[in-house]
């Protein structure tokens, strides 16, 4: 697949902005991965594709570099104003159903593609943590955030804005490809 092939795919998945991704731009930090110790979105510790179990810092870098190039995908909306919860939940699922359509076609031509979004994964309503093995590891998409990546800065350092001005809301993922 040509760049452009999986751009498009990207944009036909529900992606409203994408940028080229180079592999040696993105930095994990250890300050990132204890934000996610703190357990303010209750997926510490609670699914496979979150940490602790998606991976050490080192297990998760050590996968990246497998990769050389990849794609920014990100989910943008203008809001009614800053106090838009119900415009930013649509998002979340709109982005998700989106990250979800893009990983079932994109692995297709690259079956070890990593596919990082915004949050931890929501295939299944209940993950099987930690009782029995995932139902869907081809499936299975952890967070940038998970991985220890801080996405504005993956996103300033691949030319695509992260903020699209005043009262906007955009969710980030990514897919390594190659």
């Amino acid at each position: 697949m040509t760049y452009e092939e999986i751009e498009k795919l990207a944009e036909e998945s529900g992606f409203s902005h994408t940028a080229p991704l180079d592999v040696n731009t993105i930095n994990l930090r250890p300050e990132v991965r204890a934000a996610c110790e703190q357990n303010t979105c209750h997926m510490y510790d609670a699914c496979w594709s979150c940490p602790p179990a998606c991976g050490t810092l080192e297990e998760c870098g050590a996968k990246i570099k497998g990769y050389t190039k990849g794609i920014i995908l990100q989910s943008s909306i203008q809001l009614e104003d800053s106090f838009d919860f119900e415009g930013i939940q649509e998002l979340g699922e709109r982005h998700s159903k989106a990250l979800e359509t893009f990983t079932d076609e994109i692995r297709k031509t690259y079956p070890n593609a990593l596919v990082l979004g915004a949050g931890g994964c929501r295939r299944c309503k209940k993950c099987t943590y930690p009782d029995a093995p995932c139902r869907f590891p081809d499936k299975q998409l952890s967070s940038m955030e998970g991985y220890g990546m801080v996405v504005n800065e993956v996103c300033m350092k691949n030319n695509i804005p992260y903020n699209y001005g005043k009262d906007t809301m955009t969710y980030v993922g990514c897919a390594l490809i190659e």
